[in-house]
């Protein structure tokens, strides 16, 4: 299931409709950063301090001053008025943490990819992934202080990225650009089904 659609309450009032969403990307891309910004609540961190088993392990070339890393998941949530709250699942970015991912993506609606130009090729298991698994996705480039700008055609020319898949830029520290980003993604989630037949 998808999402939930909304009900009514003994005393007539309408419930919001619950969308579950995945903020995923590699290592250090700005995952918890996003879920932390948009998020009406306190939300649930499952990071934990890096240590020097980590070394040679986790590729820290960009990101040299991350100190922590998701080991689970992060948990956030947003609602969008009275019709919609969405509950937003943040996918640990290093390899030996996907074990994860297919429990995470059962039941959402759609996927954030963020991308982080200066590592660009970790956001490709991302998108196998959630092209393997037919989940609607959009990829939203982070833009990072200092990192180098590309056009966004080149950017979707380099993660072979099809026309209609939603590519935009963000900035996962402001809540509005984070709004944005989760807008964009429900939207084309919500045109993907309304052309997929119900028993399909």
């Amino acid at each position: 299931m998808d999402y939930e659609r909304s009900e009514r309450t003994p005393a007539g009032r309408k419930l919001p409709t619950a969308i579950k969403l995945l903020v995923a990307g590699g290592f250090g891309v700005g995952k918890t950063t996003l879920v932390s910004a948009v998020s009406e609540i306190r939300p649930l961190r499952t990071e934990e301090f890096l240590t020097d088993r980590s070394v040679g392990v986790d590729d820290l070339e960009g990101v040299e001053e991350k100190n922590t890393t998701t080991v689970a998941m992060d948990f956030g949530r947003i609602s969008f008025g009275e019709d919609y709250v969405l509950y937003l699942f943040g996918t640990p970015g290093q390899e030996r943490f996907w074990f994860m991912w297919d429990e995470l993506a059962a039941g959402a609606l759609g996927a954030v990819i963020l991308a982080d130009t200066r590592r660009l090729a970790d956001c490709f298991p991302s998108v196998d992934y959630f092209e393997r698994r037919d989940t609607p996705f959009i990829v939203a480039v982070n833009c990072f202080e200092g990192a180098r700008t590309y056009e966004l055609d080149e950017v979707r020319l380099a993660l072979g990225l099809k026309p209609e898949i939603p590519l935009l830029l963000c900035d996962a520290r402001r809540r509005q650009s984070g709004k944005e980003v989760l807008i964009t993604l429900v939207r084309h989630a919500m045109e993907l089904n309304s052309r997929t037949p119900a028993d399909a």
